[in-house]
């Protein structure tokens, strides 16, 4: 990905190495590796974990003093948002709206969001009560060790994936969705989760189209990587990893061919209504 001479987004909040008040959860390597694939892949919502320290302050924590990132990591990710404001910039102004980017947040081991109290194995998440992405990037040293999707546009596309659900908070997507959930079976809420995740993916492709088409970022292989991320993130994939068979009714993220089939509509469409997955399925 040809990042480097991309603008970097000031909306990057830097707490790495910063330590937070609260009692975090505690988790050794073995356990982050189940609890992150449980939250992540798996499709827990992230606040069932924080709902464990419920009761502790919300919001990041005051007395950890943030910075810009300086390293090359942090400076990739600070890009790769940039990118996304550019792109959804760009989109809502064509429809006569006007996008307000999600802060994103990186730390180290555990964090405060407005969702409770997070620690890094639930894995990159997006908080809609304060419209914040939070990424340990940690992360992606599992998802290239442990799950075989390597390479800086795999990263950027998990990004841009959370990015996507800020996109349905701010389209009232997530809380259409949300009041759906509170009237529903399992098994209905689970497949309105799919529907949410795969847009997510898709909307996820509708950046990487901006990126190629518009300002020439992608390269040779990037789409692969994003490809291979999605389908390695796949419930049946996990499923099968994890537990040795597939249960269709538990998805909460959809299956390998569906996430990377929406993430590809959205990178060859780089259209809005494209990507009505509540529709089509």
């Amino acid at each position: 990905m040809r990042w480097q001479g991309s603008r970097r987004s000031s909306n990057v909040e830097d707490y790495r190495g910063k330590r937070f008040g609260g009692a975090g959860l505690k988790l050794g390597a073995g356990g982050m590796l189940i609890a992150l694939v449980a939250a992540y892949f798996l499709g827990i919502d992230p606040s069932v974990l924080l709902g464990l320290t419920q009761g502790l302050p919300s919001g990041p924590d005051p007395t950890a003093e943030t910075g810009v990132p300086q390293d090359e990591a942090g400076e990739f990710m600070s890009a790769v948002l940039g990118d996304t404001e550019d792109t959804w910039s760009a989109i809502f102004a064509a429809n006569g709206a006007h996008y307000t980017p999600p802060t994103l947040v990186l730390f180290s081991d555990q964090v405060r969001t407005g969702c409770g109290f997070a620690s890094a194995a639930v894995g990159p998440f997006y908080c809609p009560a304060d419209q914040r992405v939070y990424i340990d990037l940690a992360f992606y040293d599992e998802l290239q060790t442990r799950f075989a999707a390597p390479g800086d546009f795999a990263q950027a596309y998990v990004l841009a994936h959370e990015v996507g659900h800020h996109v349905q908070t701010l389209l009232g997507t997530e809380r259409e969705v949300r009041a759906a959930q509170r009237g529903a079976s399992e098994s209905e809420s689970n497949q309105l989760q799919v529907r949410m995740e795969l847009q997510a993916d898709c909307y996820a492709g509708i950046w990487a189209h901006n990126a190629d088409r518009v300002r020439q970022l992608v390269e040779q292989g990037d789409v692969d990587e994003a490809l291979q991320a999605a389908s390695a993130v796949g419930d049946d994939t996990i499923q099968r990893r994890t537990q040795g068979h597939v249960v269709p009714d538990s998805f909460t993220h959809g299956s390998a061919e569906q996430r990377t089939t929406w993430f590809t509509r959205g990178f060859e469409t780089g259209s809005l209504q494209a990507c009505n997955t509540f529709a089509d399925l």
